[in-house]
């Protein structure tokens, strides 16, 4: 069975592969969640993130923005002391600040879809090498995220989160995931 080329060999890799990686999400909160952990990757391997993420689920307590809107320096400390997640304060402070910023938007699904007039983008790359890591789309959905009072969320990242959430589709048209999960974008 061929899969992306990034996915290695590694088990876990393969089943985010498999069944998360491009899968179309429409929950607000679990968009949010999506990209809180990809701005937690930035300058580490998704790997990482991935081996930490029910860790992350705790300690964040399930990734509730209401709830994590009103933390303070008490839970950055906690969380700062918690080996099950990347310790950095400033990607701690930032998912505080997001969770706030999150709750101003009414609708946060509908907000970040409308960037791609509510469908998947089928971007069909024949290899890797055919796939950017940012477009001016990502540009754009950065530099608007970042108006709206979110931290971590430079370009680059935006642009793998929305292949992580399905926004984009960036499965190689060999894998094959590639024609089933373009197959989910229709609503």
């Amino acid at each position: 069975m061929e899969r992306c080329g990034w996915v290695g060999a590694d088990p876990l890799y393969e089943a985010y592969h498999d069944t998360d990686w491009g899968v179309p999400e429409w929950d607000s909160r679990a968009l949010w969640e999506k990209l809180i952990l990809d701005g937690f990757q930035a300058g580490l391997s998704w790997i990482t993130i991935l081996k930490k993420r029910e860790n992350f689920r705790a300690a964040f307590e399930g990734f509730e923005p209401e709830v994590i809107a009103g933390w303070g320096e008490a839970e950055v400390t906690r969380l700062l002391a918690d080996p099950g997640i990347v310790r950095h304060r400033g990607k701690i402070e930032a998912t505080i600040g997001n969770a706030r910023a999150y709750l101003e938007i009414t609708d946060f699904s509908a907000w970040c879809w409308d960037y791609v007039d509510g469908a998947p983008l089928q971007m069909r790359p024949a290899s890797l090498a055919e796939v950017p890591a940012e477009t001016p789309l990502s540009r754009q959905m950065s530099k608007d995220l970042k108006k709206a009072g979110f931290k971590f969320c430079g370009p680059t990242i935006v642009y793998a989160w929305m292949q992580a959430v399905g926004m984009v589709n960036d499965h190689v048209t060999g894998c094959h995931r590639c024609d089933p999960v373009a197959a989910m974008g229709a609503r």
